[in-house]
């Protein structure tokens, strides 16, 4: 009964602390390896149509990951077929090494700024798809394989 109690009261803090949250979603990357080719997308709808939010990726790596830096391309579609495309870069680790991100043992999960006080103000389907721009120094090509990406996420969370 005593470890009931704890798993209840532990989900109902994680609920208390983010009651701004209003859509989460991770998309599992398989087997760790983020193909050029494969672009993760996230799609919602009937977000609260007059108040900004803010909207965060979240990415999860683990030790495979190889890279001070994550690139990414994102393509952020409106109902209204509106296409917003950005080329974003994020510091995952200091250059000591020491990942940036939050978590114990070998996976860390970084939770990037995306979009500050956006409005979603179109009802409808909105779509992120979001890939990776990730190259070796001096090369021009991008790499086919991305090590170490487990899980990629979006977080969307009601402006206070």
């Amino acid at each position: 009964m005593h470890r009931y109690s704890l798993v209840v009261l532990t989900l109902l803090l994680m609920v208390a602390c983010n009651e701004n949250l209003v859509y989460s979603e991770y998309v599992p990357v398989s087997n760790g390896t983020w193909k050029k080719a494969d672009t993760i997308t996230f799609q919602w709808k009937d977000l609260d149509t007059l108040n900004k939010h803010h909207v965060f990726l979240n990415v999860r790596n683990d030790e495979r990951y190889e890279f001070s830096n994550l690139f990414l391309i994102t393509e952020l579609e409106a109902p209204n077929g509106n296409t917003q495309v950005d080329t974003l870069e994020y510091e995952m680790a200091l250059p000591s090494g020491e990942w940036l991100g939050k978590g114990m043992g070998s996976v860390k999960e970084s939770k990037l700024w995306y979009k500050e006080n956006i409005g979603f103000e179109d009802s409808g389907v909105y779509r992120l798809r979001v890939l990776h721009a990730m190259r070796k120094n001096g090369t021009v090509e991008g790499l086919e394989e991305l090590l170490g990406i487990t899980d990629v996420g979006i977080q969307i969370e009601k402006v206070k």
